[in-house]
């Protein structure tokens, strides 16, 4: 198997969701098929914004593009995509990640391998743009964000996890998922309006999955929603979803209008992330919709009860 970087724009005219599909031509179907099973990063080129290396995804297999001759589908491994917590730049020290971009001289190159969409990635190279995006520290780094007197208590030295191990911990992307989220919102709930903090400055809001991990829902941003805990547990329990033009729809005949014009913003319309491109995926609130809302028995007692 192989590792490839995939580049991505996110205004192209292919059908690329790097959660799910990535459409290519035939000329890199070699290199691709080289990488099914394996794992790729995606990559946004200068021209089209500043994110560089932005994430990480495992090829599943591969299809030719219906109805369209000469193109294909790579589709992603459901659960494997992962946004990184910092992009990454195609140049560290003026000089590229990928050495297959590099002068003799250690600069970069123009033209030929740089304009390539597929390209192949060595292990060594692939680790370290993982590193550089993904640390492996960032489960402490992340419980160390909020302390309000860092340093006045030992801390256990990091355990060095290998990068593969690392991408696929559960609790791990769940960190990564959270962060990533709640930044995309600005710290504030997407329901709510309200971006509320504690007294160490700890976030209020919360990261909730629109289409579940358990349900092959990615950790993709653009499947995630930033709701503070209270509609976080109404939203997974099919208490209220969103509509396609992003209006908040409620279960009325389990929701008391009083109690969702104290939860909800005025109008009922789902605050956007700062970047577009963050934006729900339709397919994703669609899935909600067919298969969440509404369907709960409430059995328990309710939050604001």
């Amino acid at each position: 198997m192989t590792k490839l970087v995939l580049m991505h724009k996110a205004d192209s005219i292919y059908e690329d969701e790097p959660d799910a599909v990535y459409d290519f031509p035939g000329s890199y179907l070699k290199a691709i098929r080289e990488a099914v099973g394996d794992w790729v990063v995606y990559y946004e080129p200068v021209k089209a914004g500043p994110r560089g290396y932005f994430a990480v995804a495992r090829i599943a297999r591969i299809i030719a593009k219906p109805g369209v001759e000469g193109r294909f589908l790579a589709l992603i491994a459901p659960g494997s995509f992962l946004r990184f917590d910092r992009d990454v730049p195609r140049l560290v020290e003026g000089r590229p990640l990928e050495a297959a971009l590099a002068e003799a001289d250690g600069t970069l190159k123009r033209g030929g391998a740089v304009q390539l969409a597929v390209r192949r990635l060595p292990e060594r190279e692939f680790a370290r743009i993982v590193n550089l995006g993904l640390p492996e520290d960032l489960e402490a780094m992340e419980e160390r964000r909020y302390d309000p007197q860092p340093g006045l208590e030992e801390r256990p030295a990091a355990f060095e996890r290998p990068v593969l191990e690392r991408l696929t911990r559960r609790k791990y992307r769940d960190v990564a998922f959270r962060r990533k989220v709640r930044e995309a919102y600005d710290y504030r709930c997407a329901m709510s309006g309200l971006r509320l903090r504690n007294g160490g400055g700890r976030p209020e809001v919360q990261a909730a999955h629109i289409v579940p991990v358990a349900e092959d829902g990615s950790d993709a941003v653009s499947n995630g929603l930033a709701l503070s805990a209270t509609l976080h547990w109404m939203f997974d329990r099919g208490l209220v979803t969103v509509a396609d033009d992003m209006t908040i729809l409620v279960s009325r005949n389990k929701v008391a209008d009083d109690v969702i014009d104290r939860l909800i913003l005025p109008g009922r319309r789902l605050l956007p992330p700062v970047d577009p491109r963050d934006s729900p995926l339709r397919r994703n609130l669609r899935w909600h919709r067919e298969n969440v809302f509404g369907q709960a028995a409430m059995d328990e007692p309710l939050p604001w009860d």
